[in-house]
């Protein structure tokens, strides 16, 4: 244990995805339970052998009853808990727990969502309060375009700077066969899209997708008899600030600066050795918050720190390199997305965007209107 964390003792010895872009014809669940299949073959697990079952599907609210009974098992553990976008790092994190003190012995983390063939468009299902409503915003981009207002009279961030981080994961995405827009990008077409909640336009903003994601854990003394590169789970911390966006202290700072550095101190490590930075970027924004409160630059510096190129392919700090929210795939909650590549680039198995000799990697969730933030920093056996 490390500041009451158990440090590499659980390991992924399974991630996969599944639907990402459009499958029309496929229920949440259903993708849901097509990715957990694949993640626990690439373990040669079975559904029989999962014990514990940590899921959160969009419109389901008893999804821990609904996806054991869809998948045949009768789990000893099943956690539901919903902070939004960022639930399944906390679902990590509460496996990892289960894992270390022996309640479980292979624990699932599941999502899936039908967003795009299903409702298409951007479902948020947070309620607005009175003193808000009166402004009308279109939630939650009026949130995160308010959060984007203030760093840009606080600190001078540009709209030129935002659209930096949506060009930089683009890039990415072309390298990404699954991601599901791969055209051309640029500056310039980012600033003349249309206008959604100023200064954001629609290329600031996260796709609505379709997709699913599954990870498989067990015990770090079991995992090598399930993977031949298993990846650990070297820290893991979460943090929540507020509900609203009108209750957040400063719209400039997260809780990622608290997660981020419980989840740094847990893992031994700092920002300096992280290989592949892999971030929930719902919106341009976001990348240039985290990256400032997770410690890669200082406060203020996100805009500038994001200029050429520097987080895109090629860069000095690869970032969001699948293509991310902005370009491979959102499906209305993308945290166990993050953990995926981060896997895959860990494991040396990311193609194209594969970056060279990753051995350590951080993935961040973020739920709500920049409300509950969960960083969780990954790991090869040398890391341990």
């Amino acid at each position: 244990m490390k500041d009451g964390f158990p440090r590499g003792q659980s390991a992924i010895v399974g991630a996969a995805t599944d639907g990402i872009g459009e499958a029309p014809g496929f229920e949440s669940i259903d993708l849901a339970a097509r990715a957990s299949l694949k993640a626990l073959k690439q373990a040669n697990l079975t559904p029989a052998d999962v014990d514990g079952l940590f899921v959160g599907l969009p419109q389901d609210f008893l999804s821990g009853l609904s996806l054991s009974e869809y998948l045949g098992i009768h789990p000893k553990i099943t956690d539901n808990n919903r902070t939004g976008g960022s639930a399944f790092l906390t679902h990590m994190f509460w496996a990892a727990n289960a894992l270390a003190t022996g309640q479980c012995n292979v624990a699932l983390v599941a999502y899936g969502s039908n967003q795009r063939s299903g409702a298409g468009k951007l479902v948020s299902s947070q309620k607005i309060p009175y003193f808000e409503a009166a402004y009308r915003p279109l939630m939650p981009v009026s949130a995160y375009a308010l959060a984007a207002s203030r760093h840009m009279h606080q600190y001078g961030t540009t709209v030129e700077q935002l659209a930096e981080v949506a060009v930089s994961a683009r890039k990415w995405a072309q390298k990404n066969p699954e991601a599901f827009m791969r055209d051309d990008l640029t500056i310039a077409e980012v600033l003349s899209a249309r206008r959604v909640a100023d200064p954001l336009g629609v290329r600031d903003c996260c796709l609505v997708t379709d997709g699913a994601a599954a990870v498989v854990m067990c015990r770090a003394d079991r995992a090598p008899d399930h993977a031949a590169q298993p990846v650990y789970l070297l820290g893991a911390a979460a943090e929540t600030t507020h509900m609203n966006i009108s209750a957040m202290a400063d719209l400039t700072v997260t809780g990622a600066v608290q997660s981020g550095a419980r989840a740094f101190a847990q893992s031994g490590y700092g920002p300096a050795d992280i290989d592949v930075v892999e971030l929930y970027d719902a919106f341009t924004i976001n990348t240039i918050l985290f990256l400032e409160d997770l410690g890669f630059c200082a406060k203020g510096e996100g805009g500038r720190f994001v200029e050429g190129g520097r987080i895109a392919p090629g860069g000095a700090l690869p970032v969001n390199t699948n293509g991310g929210g902005l370009s491979c795939v959102h499906p209305g909650m993308y945290s166990l997305f993050t953990v995926v590549e981060a896997v895959q680039q860990l494991t040396g198995a990311a193609g194209a965007r594969q970056v060279q000799g990753a051995k350590l990697a951080l993935a961040h969730g973020n739920g709500g209107v920049l409300s509950s933030q969960v960083t969780a920093i990954l790991g090869t056996r040398e890391t341990l």
